[in-house]
């Protein structure tokens, strides 16, 4: 390399880092070589590194939804075991995968015992919805009610409230599991109000709405948010058998 080729890549290193363009930065040198060599036109060199530059912010942009959706990145959709389901939930899934259930913001509320998989069917299409671009925040349904009881007791609830606005869904695992006392079950359908017909949410329960006065403690505030959460909903009722139950029996028969 000349002194002169040097200095031509040293400024153009600066100035791709001025620029912001850091997989070009890595990468035009590579590209100049292989265009060279196959004859490539200045348009053709041109848009290499474009699509590089391209890619790799996709690639990161993916890789910074995911961490701040805080989702449980093992519950992936290549994991998830659709031989368990039947056709319908199937259907259903791939739906949802599609993603325009979030324009219309419409709610999807997963149904099933423990262990039947409503937790990883969810997390799944969460995950794929931030490939394709979206934001998703994951959090337990006892965490979210503490935090927004705490910013309610700090008059910051409207501005965690604002916050949330900017997920294009909330996936709120295991509603009814922890019983809750009535200030936190406030809050959560203060966040259900605010979240109606104006995003989604995801919602995993072990409980029927028949049993969703055990979650709110009082049956107008029950009949509302079910109201406000069915009215625009998906509805995915998982009535199989435990996922770990069937793996202890596997391990079973496998020991004897």
């Amino acid at each position: 390399m000349s002194a002169q080729t040097g200095d031509l890549y040293a400024q153009l290193s600066e100035h791709l880092k001025e620029l912001r363009l850091p997989a070009i930065r890595d990468y035009y040198q590579r590209s100049a070589q292989m265009a060279q060599q196959e004859n490539l036109s200045y348009e053709q060199y041109l848009l290499d590194l474009i699509e590089r530059e391209c890619e790799v912010r996709r690639q990161n942009r993916v890789e910074r939804l995911l961490r701040e959706s805080r989702l449980p990145l093992e519950k992936t959709l290549a994991t998830l075991d659709l031989n368990r389901f039947s056709q319908r939930i199937v259907r259903q899934l791939h739906t949802l995968l599609e993603g325009s259930f979030l324009e219309r913001s419409e709610n999807v509320l997963a149904f099933g015992n423990p262990g039947s998989g409503k937790t990883h069917v969810v997390c799944a299409v969460g995950q794929e919805l931030i490939r394709a671009g979206r934001r998703v925040y994951f959090t337990p349904c006892s965490l979210l009610v503490q935090d927004l009881l705490r910013a309610k007791q700090s008059l910051t609830l409207a501005r965690l409230l604002k916050r949330l606005r900017k997920y294009d869904t909330l996936i709120i695992d295991d509603i009814g599991y922890v019983q809750h006392n009535r200030d936190e079950m406030e809050v959560l359908f203060t966040l259900l109000a605010d979240r109606y017909e104006r995003g989604s949410v995801m919602i995993t329960s072990n409980l029927p709405f028949s049993q969703w006065e055990r979650i709110f403690h009082d049956p107008m505030v029950t009949a509302a948010a079910i109201d406000r959460l069915v009215h625009h909903s998906i509805i995915l009722e998982l009535n199989i058998a435990s996922y770990r139950i069937e793996q202890a029996k596997r391990k079973e028969v496998n020991v004897e």
